[in-house]
């Protein structure tokens, strides 16, 4: 009798010590099966590695545009050299809302362009902008890009909207570019350019 419950006791004591075992074991499986956000692929990861670089020279040639020059305008009518990079900033929230996005609550688009915040708060207000356009995108998955949606009152997909997106930056990266040099302000990705050299002279003839 002594012997059957010396092994009982035995049996209860390595069966405690696995159970001790797997729970200390348990926190780390799940840390290992937890999900975690996977980077952008395909179509998206294609379309920030242009976004970014597009914004990035926005934020460049903000940089680099004196603050007295940011409400020169080449004439009546026309937005100014802040207003321009206001409105940019502008696009990354209000375009967002095709893909479904909800501009953030502390946001306030109206009326910000005429705002005059001055070049620091521009700059920062376009990196942000930048910055949630790209977790917008990020957040999207690949089937997310064959939704219907209506831009401008045309039909057309998620991926569509996107690359709207893309053609509005676009459009007025050049128009800042042409502000810039209007105003003798060299893009600084232009600056180390080296000019063209000129053709050599023909020799004389005698």
């Amino acid at each position: 009798m002594k012997k059957i419950i010396a092994v009982m006791t035995l049996l209860l004591l390595m069966a405690s010590m696995a159970m001790a075992q797997a729970a200390a074991q348990a926190p780390a499986a799940a840390a290992q099966t937890t999900p975690t956000a996977a980077a952008p692929t395909g179509f998206r990861k294609e379309f920030l590695g242009s976004y970014d670089l597009l914004c990035k020279k926005i934020v460049d040639l903000a940089t680099k545009m004196p603050e007295e020059k940011y409400d020169w305008r080449p004439g009546e009518g026309v937005r100014s050299v802040g207003e321009v990079y206001l409105h940019m900033g502008i696009a990354n929230y209000s375009l967002s809302r095709f893909v479904g996005a909800t501009v953030p609550a502390d946001i306030n688009l109206k009326g910000l362009e005429k705002s005059k915040p001055g070049k620091a708060k521009t700059i920062e207000f376009l990196k942000r902008s930048t910055e949630y356009l790209h977790g917008v995108v990020a957040g999207l998955s690949d089937a997310d890009l064959e939704k219907a949606v209506t831009v401008f009152g045309n039909p057309t997909t998620y991926r569509g909207a996107l690359l709207i997106m893309g053609m509005h930056q676009s459009e007025h990266l050049g128009q800042s570019i042409s502000y810039a040099r209007s105003v003798g302000v060299t893009p600084p990705w232009s600056e180390d350019t080296p000019a063209p050299a000129k053709p050599a002279a023909a020799p004389v003839k005698k």
